[in-house]
């Protein structure tokens, strides 16, 4: 394993108080987040993933479930109270949050935009989510989450 270094994630953490541990992971673009979960050793229903979609209106939403699951389009649009919502286009990913495909975190995106998170993150004391880089990942508890991302609890799965 690589020498931890601070992410920006990490550094938004740091600065608000909030606890957590990192973790890290040799970069590979092959792996899938469950693949990362066993790598780890976590279980794979506490990780969960970040996605980037933009609504009929062109307002941008970010939503966080398990890594395991698929976003419901249909619930996301109605939890975001839009017509449609669709996935932005990877090659926009990084000029809009500050953050690369695989590496894709709620917590110190660019700009603040409107997020969800599945509300299967209760059924957990603590969670794992991508650290805003690839290789880096961070475990904390769902309150925490939820407070410095201000999102709010769904079913979008």
């Amino acid at each position: 394993m690589k020498q931890a270094e601070k992410t920006n994630v990490m550094r938004v953490l740091d600065s608000k108080k909030i606890r957590y541990t990192s973790h890290t992971y040799e970069a590979d673009p092959t792996l899938t987040g469950e693949d990362i979960a066993g790598i780890l050793g976590e279980n794979a229903e506490q990780v969960f993933k970040t996605l980037v979609t933009q609504g009929k209106t062109g307002t941008y939403y970010v939503f966080v479930i398990p890594v395991k699951e698929e976003l419901d389009l249909k619930k996301a649009a109605k939890a975001a109270e839009e017509k449609s919502i669709a996935m932005i286009k990877q090659k926009d990913l990084l000029p809009l949050t500050g953050y690369v495909h695989g590496g894709c975190s709620p917590i110190g995106m660019k700009k603040a935009f409107k997020t969800f998170i599945n509300s299967s993150v209760r059924n957990y004391d603590k969670i794992f989510l991508s650290a805003g880089k690839v290789g880096y990942q961070i475990e904390i508890s769902p309150e925490d989450l939820i407070k410095v991302t201000s999102c709010k609890e769904e079913e979008l799965v």
